[in-house]
């Protein structure tokens, strides 16, 4: 195994530290990181597109993994880091300097990649809802993605529970998600205010057909009055409430009572 330098001592060297501006928090518990780039599964030899991978603390754990790793990087300060790893790992490593939700990835591989990210707090969610609402079946083969533990509980939330909402139906709707470790706030530099979590997502081959624009439509008029019934929340919607009667769903129920089969087969019937 090719040794490294201690993470520290690297980030020292370039004078480094995270910017709250784009959402970073670092991780140097090697433990840890070769935990979380275990998740997918073995690596030695796979394609693994990293977002926002900083100055390189699961970028090594990939690359020790066996890993192929394209990593898209948005703050320059940290290149002169992940450069030193590509020297250290000879052809196992390419680093993309850019914004990676204006970078289409999926010309960068000859396969379907493994997505794995420590993602920064403030574009997580928005990388995850593009990549579950893209073109299905879908060009990565699994994500193992760091969040905060709110937005975890968020993707896996069950039915009647407060965390279940838009976010929950789409996951669910195409993939099989769980939460695969906590982590403790203590674990980031800086420590963060709350705590997170990894989750792993894997796709479904052949999820319930729908219109993704009309599940859509019908999860955001539900869930934006969540605490009203749906005969109120879904009343602008046309055809929402016959769609609900052809269901034989109870329009005095809320959003949060309708499973994920539920608003699927409701939209299935809009126009």
């Amino acid at each position: 195994m090719t040794e490294l330098p201690p993470l520290r001592d690297v980030i020292a060297r370039h004078g480094l530290s995270a910017s709250k501006a784009l959402g970073q928090n670092f991780l140097f518990d090697a433990q840890l990181l070769a935990r979380i780039a275990r998740i997918p599964g073995d690596l030695a030899g796979a394609e693994v597109l990293e977002v926002g991978p900083g100055p390189g603390g699961l970028t090594r754990a990939l690359l020790q993994a066996g890993a192929n790793v394209t990593a898209i990087e948005r703050d320059r300060r940290c290149i002169p880091a992940l450069d030193e790893l590509s020297v250290a790992f000879p052809g196992q490593l390419s680093v993309i300097e850019g914004d990676a939700l204006a970078i289409d990835p999926r010309p960068l591989f000859k396969g379907k990649p493994h997505i794995a990210a420590n993602l920064p707090y403030n574009v997580g969610t928005a990388l995850l809802v593009g990549w579950l609402s893209a073109e299905w079946f879908p060009w990565w083969q699994s994500l193992t993605l760091m969040f905060q533990r709110e937005v975890a509980d968020r993707i896996v939330a069950a039915p009647g529970t407060d965390a279940y909402g838009r976010l929950a139906v789409l996951a669910q709707w195409r993939s099989v998600p769980r939460i695969a470790m906590p982590v403790h706030r203590s674990a980031f530099t800086p420590p963060p205010k709350v705590m997170s979590a990894v989750v792993h997502i894997v796709p479904k081959e052949a999820p319930e057909g729908v219109d993704l624009r009309r599940l859509e439509a019908l999860t955001a008029a539900a869930f934006g009055q969540r605490r009203k019934m749906l005969r109120q929340s879904l009343r602008s919607l046309p055809g929402a409430l016959e769609a609900l009667e052809a269901e034989g769903i109870d329009a005095t129920r809320r959003a949060e009572t309708v499973s994920v089969a539920e608003f699927v087969a409701v939209a299935r019937r809009l126009s």
